[in-house]
């Protein structure tokens, strides 16, 4: 698990400790991807919307392998 908390770190994908709300994982996909916390949270729930279920499993899986900042 190590090797993919690294991998993640490297490409850019870590928790910011501010900015967040529950774990900061749409904070921290929004700032890997170049958009606002509040934007990749509104994309969260829409995807959330059209494809019911698979983020509440993506979502804590996300919370547990990427690194805090």
């Amino acid at each position: 698990m190590t090797d993919i908390r690294s991998n993640l770190a490297h490409r850019g994908l870590v928790r910011p400790r501010d900015r967040k709300i529950l774990g900061g994982v749409c904070a921290g996909l929004g700032r890997r991807f170049g958009l606002s916390p509040w934007t990749a949270r509104l994309l969260f729930v829409l995807v959330l919307m059209v494809v019911p279920g698979s983020q509440l499993l993506i979502y804590p899986v996300l919370w547990v392998l990427m690194p805090a900042e």
